[in-house]
């Protein structure tokens, strides 16, 4: 049984933060977090304030994943999540504001625009608008270049080749259609990778970058949220999974030159991730299985389809 936060937990930190004239009134846990605990304290004078936590209760991830290699092994504690936040902020890139931080948690501005996502959805004209600002942002990200990504004599390409690989296996193990043409993947991504041509200089990226990952704030203006793996790293791995997540709307935030093979080949490393790790995920007690299953099916057609096979 999973140890969630509850309110007797947080009256120490709501007096030690707010004086003794606050209350915590309600306690919810939001859902959809996979490796931390996000939970909305609502205060006495109806304020709120989201409170990040990481600890292992909240993280619903197999111990072993075969997807977590290389960059993609993120610091997502406590740790990574200040060290991103003052990259991001320190470029001008708007991020929740940070209340106070602790060992193992954090509390951050709640910011309640609802996410890019629901706002398209809802007042399209409004969600363009936004969509332009973020484009803006990611501009700003994807030019703040650094010559190395952190790993002397590997490349971006050479690690998210071996994530193709990983993911592969894992998602063969658990779909039989993967399973059956598994060969021809693999020499896919052998294809793809020996078409990258070598670089020098990495875009700053969020790392898993959708619509719902984007909040709106009080003026507007889009919010990253999920930031911990934020790096620097090849731009078009960013844009292939904005390519992925946004559909048609995303031709608007292409706003730096992409390489076509590094987009071919991350295209499908995405896919293959995008069906092994829901399908890992949801081998445990994550409490949303369905949205998983509807993840990996989607990207599996995605991924058959680039070998052709309907």
């Amino acid at each position: 049984m999973r140890a969630f936060v509850t309110p007797a937990d947080l009256q120490d930190l709501v007096r030690d933060t707010y004086g003794t004239d606050r209350r915590l009134r309600e306690l919810s846990r939001l859902a959809g977090g996979t490796t931390k605990g996000v939970y909305r304290l609502t205060l006495d004078d109806g304020s709120t304030v989201l409170l990040y936590r990481w600890a292992a209760e909240e993280n619903f991830w197999p111990a072993q994943t075969g997807l977590d290699i290389g960059p993609f092994q993120a610091d997502a504690g406590r740790d990574g999540f200040a060290r991103c936040h003052k990259l991001l902020r320190d470029l001008g890139v708007r991020v929740p504001e940070i209340v106070l931080m602790g060992p193992d948690r954090a509390l951050v501005e709640d910011v309640r625009g609802g996410t890019l996502e629901a706002l398209l959805e809802r007042d399209p004209a409004a969600g363009r608008e936004a969509l332009g600002r973020l484009a803006e942002m990611l501009r700003t990200m994807h030019s703040h270049q650094a010559p190395t990504f952190g790993f002397p004599g590997e490349t971006p390409a050479g690690f998210a080749w071996q994530r193709g690989l990983n993911s592969l296996v894992e998602a063969a193990a658990r779909d039989p259609r993967i399973a059956a043409v598994r060969g021809r993947l693999e020499e896919e991504l052998h294809t793809r990778l020996a078409a990258v041509r070598p670089r020098s200089g990495y875009g700053l990226i969020h790392g898993e970058l959708g619509p719902d990952h984007v909040l709106i704030g009080p003026g507007g203006e889009p919010v990253l949220i999920d930031i911990e793996a934020t790096m620097f790293f090849d731009v078009e791995w960013e844009h292939a999974f904005l390519e992925l997540r946004f559909g048609p709307l995303y031709p608007a935030l292409r706003t730096v030159e992409l390489d076509a093979a590094r987009l071919a080949l991350y295209r499908l490393v995405h896919y293959l991730s995008l069906v092994a790790g829901p399908l890992q995920l949801i081998e445990g007690d994550f409490p949303h299985a369905e949205f998983m299953r509807e993840i990996a099916e989607g990207n599996a057609l995605r991924a058959l389809g680039e070998i052709g096979v309907s």
